[in-house]
């Protein structure tokens, strides 16, 4: 089939996701339900909306980012369907880059939607999916780039983090660390800059100069990527610990130690730190102690919290729900026929989805 009669079919399939307060046409009045209503029920979750995405029979479903109300979900092609991520309405579905072509980075700043497409930095239009621009760093690209208002940071492949004016992608200057260590994570604001390495360097310089602030050194590896909230750095790190970090001095304010190496960046709510441990499963932290709180074994993901609940995915395929107050479990629930998932942070929905595009959005009974 010719590239635009595929672009045609995908279209028309997007134009039948029809979503109002858990009403869907599924595209096939035949297809089982993702998860089925029982199960719903006695996980006290309810359905918010569901869609078929256009995954055609050659594809899969790979991955799910929500990034402000909208959720992308990209295909094993690298086709990106975009959705209002509260109604469940579709917004655009557009072939972002060749099949086979690595795509990460999925960060929203102002206007664009900022992206790393192979070995370019891309900024698209979050509502329509039009490029508006892109560069093409000269050392590749190592982790997601950073922007402010004024510039982007770009860690390539030759342990140095590239400034380039934002206006027009001037480069302006670079730094590195004394022990020229790859580069794993760079967050920005327009006060400071941090960026962490392979070799457990956690350094905060000023935005528009190579001005060092503060650094701090972990024993190994950061797992990128570094998380701010509000004046707090969280960095997981290759040592077993979990590190919260004051971003104004670079104090230790605790560390936590796990039980195995860590290869997963944490997850960090209001109150709870969640950190997957390899082998073990996810731990909850507390934000402000550093103190254990509850491990779920298997448990892979927090898919969202709501009312001091965590709602966790396992790799059994299990949602378990535990009680961030009293520190315990709930109940489990049987979520087997999930395949992709995201991580909400921000509110109590819940985002699931299997390999062949079938979608879920769902919420907690009140």
């Amino acid at each position: 089939m010719p590239k635009l009669s595929q672009c045609k079919v995908r279209f028309l399939a997007c134009l039948t996701i029809v979503l109002v307060a858990g009403e869907c046409l599924w595209g096939q009045e035949d297809s089982p339900e993702l998860i089925w209503p029982e199960l719903l029920r006695h996980a006290r979750v309810q359905i918010v909306w569901k869609a078929k995405l256009p995954i055609q029979d050659q594809e899969t479903l790979e991955k799910l980012f929500l990034i402000n109300n909208r959720i992308y979900a990209l295909s094993s092609s690298n086709y990106m369907v975009c959705m209002d991520r509260n109604k469940g309405s579709f917004m655009f579905g557009k072939n972002i880059a060749p099949k086979g072509y690595t795509v990460f980075g999925f960060e929203q700043y102002g206007e664009g939607l900022v992206l790393v497409v192979g070995n370019r930095l891309v900024e698209i239009d979050p509502a329509s999916g039009e490029e508006l621009r892109s560069m093409r760093p000269v050392h590749g690209i190592t982790c997601p780039a950073a922007r402010n208002s004024s510039f982007f940071y770009v860690a390539g492949a030759d342990a140095r983090l590239r400034v380039y004016r934002a206006q027009d992608r001037v480069h302006l200057f670079d730094i590195r660390t004394e022990n020229d260590s790859p580069i794993s994570s760079v967050i920005a604001d327009d006060q400071l800059v941090v960026f962490a390495t392979e070799a457990g360097n956690i350094v905060s310089m000023l935005p528009d100069q190579r001005k060092q602030l503060w650094k701090v050194q972990a024993g190994d590896s950061i797992i990128g990527p570094i998380i701010r909230s509000e004046e707090a750095i969280f960095a997981a790190s290759r040592d077993t610990y979990v590190y919260r970090i004051d971003a104004n001095t670079g104090e230790w304010t605790w560390r936590y130690q796990t039980a195995a190496l860590l290869d997963k960046a944490p997850r960090v709510t209001n109150e709870v730190v969640y950190q997957y441990v390899h082998s073990k499963g996810l731990t909850a932290i507390d934000k402000t102690e550093g103190s254990f709180m509850w491990q779920v074994e298997k448990g892979v993901e927090l898919l969202a919290e709501a009312n001091r609940k965590a709602y966790v995915i396992t790799a059994d395929g299990e949602l378990v729900v535990m009680d961030n107050h009293r520190r315990g479990r709930h109940y489990c629930v049987n979520f087997s026929s999930v395949d992709r998932y995201a991580c909400n942070t921000t509110d109590s929905k819940m985002y699931v989805a299997d390999d062949t595009g079938r979608i879920m959005c769902l919420e907690p009974l009140q």
